[in-house]
């Protein structure tokens, strides 16, 4: 069997691969999708909380990156300076776009039961807090 990191970064790859592949006729990737749905829970964000929010998922150059995009291509605007939020546009064209998400999701999810998918999100994150928390005490000593 294959160690957990092998299967971690196999599936992040081929998570990511499989989504730019399902967004990229709408101009999106899944870090610019990522950044939408940020904007859509928290309209008005300022870019650092968007970037912080979103650090676990790439680092500040690609997430910059997306924010450009998405400001560029209409998705977004910036209702003040500093802040992000979707434009009218952007708003119904994701709408659009959340079908082709749901419908990319449920294909990753087969033959995978609901308790299982919660089964190893709670592991992986049980599995991270201890890292976490070893690397920061060690850290202090």
């Amino acid at each position: 069997m294959k160690p957990i990191g092998y299967w971690l970064n196999r599936t992040d790859r081929a998570l990511t691969r499989s989504m730019d592949a399902t967004l990229e006729e709408f101009g999106l990737t899944r870090i610019a999708w990522q950044v939408l749905n940020t904007l859509r829970e928290t309209p008005g964000s300022a870019d650092a909380d968007v970037l912080e929010a979103l650090s676990a998922n790439a680092d500040a150059h690609a997430l910059t990156t997306a924010v450009d995009t998405v400001l560029a291509d209409g998705w977004a605007m910036r209702p003040a300076p500093g802040r992000l939020a979707l434009s009218d546009g952007g708003g119904e064209r994701l709408a659009a776009v959340a079908q082709r998400v749901d419908a990319f999701r449920a294909m990753a999810m087969t033959g995978i039961t609901p308790d299982e998918f919660r089964a190893a999100v709670l592991v992986l994150e049980r599995m991270t807090h201890n890292v976490e928390t070893a690397m920061s005490a060690a850290s202090r000593s």
